[in-house]
């Protein structure tokens, strides 16, 4: 894909399809210019001869038309927004049409033929990086807050939108060239430096032990930005569509204390502590005969072995069979798995240890369910107190990249490496933590990241 830094470009911000408004939006060399040859004001310019006139962050109501055939398009109004102080950092602006796809179409046409070509997919956020406007940790968040599925994951991108990466990585870097200097000095002077051994270790593990808390919150962010895919199973009868509706607050599944009603999979969603969740209930298990069944049984176990976690339920009234016991004790052993015994209030018998209590029905035992859920997902991983958390791969690599040319410039001051050999792993960490914020990039990889944006953005 052909980034031309250049090129005005034009592309329709809001989802296609029909609306009260659509936006789209412009940006580049001479854009201001362009559209000024389409518009016609209805609002007053201040005398000014058209758009590339006007102030920055100023509304213009008015008519787009075809000079070709003085042919009126839509009634609109545009924002204007000048270089530099504008989202892109160039000359830009925001045309706000009606919602139909016949006018965006034709307003697009119209912007081609002018001159305009159509954005790639997050070239505006790419022109903002590339002028300085934000840093790729800001970028990737804007791209984030787009994607959220969850208000956590949203307040998490905010966040890093605001800017909580960038100085979180920009202060490891000053403490890391702190380190550099006084090696530096050591290796430039030898015979006019301290004759002590050359201690930073205090400083080093500091740095390494932000870095790790970094790396932490990772498998969280992941979680919570791109969600887990749950399985409700089990005999049937055990009382899963009634936890699935539960779960879901609304009634998605048929209730019927007839076996086999369930023969396919229901899929829902909902949030448990800030994380996305797909929750799927599946046919009931059992022996039988009959071919629909068998067909919804065979999805089941289909969909048991590729999510993230099942949860297995047990009619705790009348306990499983020989076979299904044995099905269980298999999935003691397995890390995604939570056994429910479901129907509490109908026995009197104790939960076997491991199990998790529960009356779908009455609702006893949900707040145990959703905190062994968590317990399950995140594991040991965390997120700080001040919510800063990564989720992207590229930053995960990269600090962990730091972190072990770190460790190897720790050892190698140990073992008495000479300062000039060690010199190169202190500088490979800072081109690491400076390839997070952008300092350090390459076409490929601003390529790849924006590419994974959506048209308009």
């Amino acid at each position: 894909m052909d980034y031309g830094t250049e090129d005005p470009i034009a592309a329709l911000a809001t989802p296609p399809g029909q609306s009260a408004i659509a936006v789209i939006r412009i940006s580049g060399k001479n854009s201001l210019l362009f559209l000024s040859g389409l518009f016609r004001g209805r609002s007053s310019l201040r005398g000014r001869s058209g758009l590339d006139k006007a102030d920055g962050h100023t509304l213009h109501y008015g008519i787009l038309f075809d000079p070709d055939g003085n042919e009126q398009i839509d009634q609109v109004v545009v924002g204007i927004y000048k270089a530099p102080g504008s989202y892109t950092g160039e000359d830009s602006a925001e045309i706000y049409c009606h919602g139909s796809m016949t006018i965006v179409k034709k307003i697009l046409i119209l912007l081609e033929k002018k001159g305009f070509r159509q954005a790639l997919p997050g070239e505006f956020t790419q022109r903002a990086f590339l002028n300085g406007k934000i840093d790729l940790t800001r970028a990737e968040a804007v791209n984030d807050i787009i994607r959220a599925q969850s208000d956590r994951a949203r307040a998490l991108a905010l966040n890093r939108l605001s800017g909580a990466i960038e100085e979180r990585i920009t202060r490891l870097k000053d403490e890391l060239v702190k380190i550099r200097a006084a090696v530096e000095i050591r290796i430039d002077y030898p015979d006019e430096g301290p004759e002590e051994k050359l201690d930073v270790s205090h400083q080093l593990e500091d740095i390494k032990k932000q870095i790790g808390l970094l790396l932490s919150t990772y498998k969280t962010g992941r979680l919570i930005q791109e969600g887990i895919t749950i399985v409700i199973a089990g005999s049937t009868n055990a009382g899963k569509s009634t936890l699935f509706n539960v779960l879901l607050r609304e009634d998605r599944a048929i209730v019927s204390d007839i076996h086999g009603t369930t023969r396919d999979f229901i899929e829902g969603k909902i949030t448990i502590g800030g994380i996305p969740i797909r929750l799927f209930d599946t046919a009931g298990l059992r022996k039988t005969d009959h071919p629909l069944e068998l067909e919804g049984i065979r999805r089941t176990d289909k969909m048991i072995e590729s999510a993230d976690l099942l949860i297995y339920i047990v009619d705790a009234a009348k306990g499983p069979g020989e076979e299904e016991s044995a099905y269980i004790d298999s999935l003691y052993k397995k890390d995604n798995s939570l056994i429910v015994w479901n129907k509490t209030d109908l026995t009197h018998v104790p939960v076997p240890q491991g199990c998790i209590g529960l009356s779908a029905k009455q609702g006893a035992g949900l707040d145990i369910l959703h905190n062994e859920i968590l317990r399950k997902v995140l594991g040991k991983s965390s997120i700080e107190s001040d919510g800063v958390v990564i989720d992207s791969e590229r930053q995960n690599e990269l600090l962990a990249h730091a972190l072990a040319a770190l460790d190897e410039f720790g050892r190698g001051l140990e073992d008495d490496i000479p300062l000039d050999v060690l010199a190169t792993c202190l500088q490979d960490a800072l081109d690491d933590l400076g390839r997070i914020i952008g300092e350090i990039t390459t076409a490929e990889m601003l390529e790849v990241m924006f590419s994974q944006f959506c048209v308009g953005k």
